[in-house]
């Protein structure tokens, strides 16, 4: 279920950022779907909370792909976006992700390095062992914490950001993360989720030089919940 102002999970605010716990079937900004974004969302829970006049800036710090779940920051200021930008430029900010998968991989952690091309005209992306024409270089860190029945959690933290990476690089070793059928898992969730979830983020506030660290919580579904 996407989100509505309503049921908007709001995991940190202050007058610098706002941090949410993005739904499966959110989109972040606008595309050609024409739905409504979570950045308008998040603007109308500002304008409404606090009473503001007008247009409520909102900066798109960085993405999640529509299907994935977790966490996405908002900047509240445009110096606030500009300085979290850097900060990403600077390798300052650190993410990490939870994906459950079918088959486990060869090694209980691994790095994974590979040159990912883009498709637009499939929005996918394919990984390459070495480097072609159009490719990024590609890393990954991940590490088993869990194995259940049928399905395995890993948790993973990237060195780069690119294009479906985390989907693209662990459907390359085998691995394709649960519901994702574009890249090769045998069969969609119901809900058209797929189990890539971005679980936690530390970073230096910019303003008020503290540590920040959030946590998201999976979504209330069988398989997340025997992963807590």
């Amino acid at each position: 279920m996407a989100s509505t102002k309503n049921n908007l999970s709001v995991l940190f605010e202050d007058n610098h950022f706002i941090i949410i716990n993005k739904q499966s079937g959110d989109i972040v900004q606008g595309d050609k779907t024409g739905d409504t974004p979570l950045s308008d969302i998040v603007k109308e829970y500002i304008k409404e909370k606090y009473n503001k006049p007008g247009n409520v800036f909102l900066g798109v710090v960085h993405r999640l792909d529509r299907p994935t779940t977790g966490i996405i920051v908002f900047a509240k200021t445009s110096k606030s976006l500009e300085r979290f930008n850097k900060m990403l430029r600077d390798k300052t900010v650190n993410k990490t992700y939870w994906a459950v998968v079918k088959n486990k991989p060869a090694k209980n952690s691994d790095t994974l390095t590979g040159y990912l091309k883009k498709n637009p005209k499939n929005n996918k992306s394919t990984s390459y062992s070495s480097e072609i024409e159009g490719s990024k270089k590609s890393i990954l860190h991940y590490k088993l914490l869990k194995s259940l029945d049928n399905y395995h959690l890993l948790e993973v933290d990237l060195e780069t950001g690119r294009h479906h990476q985390i989907r693209c690089q662990l459907a390359a070793i085998g691995s394709p993360i649960k519901g994702d059928l574009k890249y090769g898992f045998d069969r969609s969730n119901k809900d058209a989720s797929i189990h890539l979830h971005a679980r936690k983020i530390v970073f230096t506030h910019p303003v008020a030089k503290e540590t920040i660290s959030i946590t998201a919580p999976t979504p209330n579904e069988v398989i997340w919940n025997a992963c807590n």
